[in-house]
């Protein structure tokens, strides 16, 4: 057990978040000057504690506390993680402030001496922060991404955490039906306030868990209602291969949608299973068949590193596979084990006890991956993700998703409608965001409509 004593400090939380890659919660208490150790509390005996003393002379830093703890709690675990002292979610955000107030050199050695990258990492996110800059550049004030939330899915995946619900057709009508009045409501305030979609994102969900006609409706409603003139981009995620169908992907086309997404994740059928995905790896296929037969511009296919029972060479197996495909994008996600999801509820310490499997699966992947000619054009990470890594989109021929990079560069409003859909007003002047939450629960969403688009009227579009 570690007690870690952090001298001449307020707040703990960033510490705490640092001290989780190391060691799991239940292995350190983190005490900060004037409060009883909980080794004191339980009646730990000495000799079961290992004390470490961080910050003793006080007035150091925040983030030169950090190197201080990370250094110590590296020495101790013979653990050195790539990402350094980071806890973020978006790291090539901040390597782009970096090379705003210091020049890319000046962000290259901070990178290193101050945050503790790794070479590697510390590459990675500046080259992805260029390839943005280069490819896409800075988004117009009044410009926004829309986003749109369908928060069914045939099954509930073993990882899940997200906004997911396996209901019946009346159910889902019935979300509709409120979710039309959201989206009425946000496109006439965004135009009488001058603002338009740079990209529009329906995602879940398996937005395609709902029918080809009321799929039709919905595209109908988003494109009468809000001005899309400057639209770049439109995707919607099919993610689960068995409810994709030619009438669907038809409906999409006919409304000028290019950009999809098919997520098989793995392409071994036992793991499927195992994670509580209805689909097989033939329904991928069978998928994947008929989208290219029907012409689908650009198809986003996601996998994960790390799910369970799965080897290094069944994850290469995998993406040996999808390459095959060459799809235009590639997101390759680490398995993140969240709070809210089955798999925690299994297994609290999945993502300690996984990181070097994990570790070979990505290192694998990106030599694939750059060999196949795939360039990283996003990239975020998230809590308890197994070994502390990261999520990466690649993408070839400069196919990126400008929604994906939108949402983790943090500089445009957002609108996100339906449940769970969390909106950003982005203020330019003060680089800054203000959040306005919908609701998570549909049922609740449906009967709290009127508090929604109240919200939406007072904060959005401001």
């Amino acid at each position: 057990m570690y007690q870690i004593n952090l001298h001449n400090v307020e707040n703990k939380y960033e510490f705490e978040e640092l001290t989780k890659i190391f060691l799991p919660p239940e292995d350190f208490d983190m005490v900060l000057d004037g409060e009883t150790p909980k080794t004191v509390e339980n009646g730990a005996e000495a000799g079961d504690i290992r004390a470490l003393d961080i910050n003793l002379s006080g007035g150091a830093a925040k983030e030169d506390i950090k190197c201080e703890l990370y250094k110590a709690l590296s020495k101790e675990t013979g653990k050195a993680p790539a990402w350094g002292t980071l806890t973020g979610v978006r790291p090539v955000k901040l390597a782009g402030k970096l090379v705003s107030e210091n020049g890319s050199s000046g962000a290259d050695r901070l990178l290193s001496e101050k945050y503790l990258l790794s070479d590697k990492k510390k590459n990675l996110i500046l080259d992805t922060y260029r390839y943005q800059q280069e490819h896409l550049g800075k988004p117009d004030d009044k410009s926004f991404g829309l986003y749109v939330g369908i928060p069914f899915c045939p099954t509930r995946c073993l990882y899940c955490s997200f906004t997911s619900n396996q209901k019946g057709e009346g159910e889902i009508a019935g979300y509709l039906n409120a979710l039309y009045r959201e989206i009425e409501f946000a496109g006439e305030l965004a135009r009488k306030r001058g603002y338009s979609p740079e990209s529009i994102y329906i995602g879940g969900g398996t937005p395609t868990t709902i029918s080809a006609d009321q799929m039709d409706v919905l595209l109908g409603r988003i494109k009468k209602a809000f001005d899309t003139k400057s639209l770049k981009e439109f995707t919607v995620e099919a993610g689960r291969p068995d409810t994709i169908t030619y009438q669907k992907l038809g409906t999409l086309l006919m409304h000028g949608i290019e950009r999809i997404s098919i997520n098989p994740q793995t392409m071994k059928d036992e793991t499927l299973k195992l994670i509580g995905r209805a689909h097989s790896a033939d329904d991928t296929r069978a998928a994947m068949k008929l989208a290219s037969e029907m012409k689908v511009p650009y198809i986003n296919m996601d996998l994960i590193a790390g799910l369970p029972e799965e080897s290094p060479q069944d994850f290469a197996e995998t993406l040996a596979e999808i390459l095959d495909y060459r799809p235009a994008n590639i997101t390759v996600h680490t398995l993140a084990v969240k709070k809210a999801s089955l798999l925690i509820e299994k297994d609290p310490d999945y993502h300690y006890r996984h990181g070097m499997v994990v570790a070979e699966m990505l290192e694998d992947a990106e030599k694939s991956l750059r060999n196949a000619g795939y360039i990283p054009y996003y990239l975020y990470r998230q809590k308890h993700m197994a070994g502390a890594f990261e999520n990466i989109g690649w993408c070839r021929d400069d196919a990126f998703c400008t929604y994906n990079i939108r949402i983790m560069e943090e500089q445009q409003t957002i609108a996100a409608l339906g449940a769970g859909g969390i909106s950003k007003q982005y203020y330019p002047a003060e680089d800054r965001l203000e959040r306005v939450p919908n609701v998570s629960n549909y049922e609740i969403y449906i009967e709290r409509l009127d508090e929604m688009l109240e919200r939406k009227e007072l904060n959005l579009f401001k």
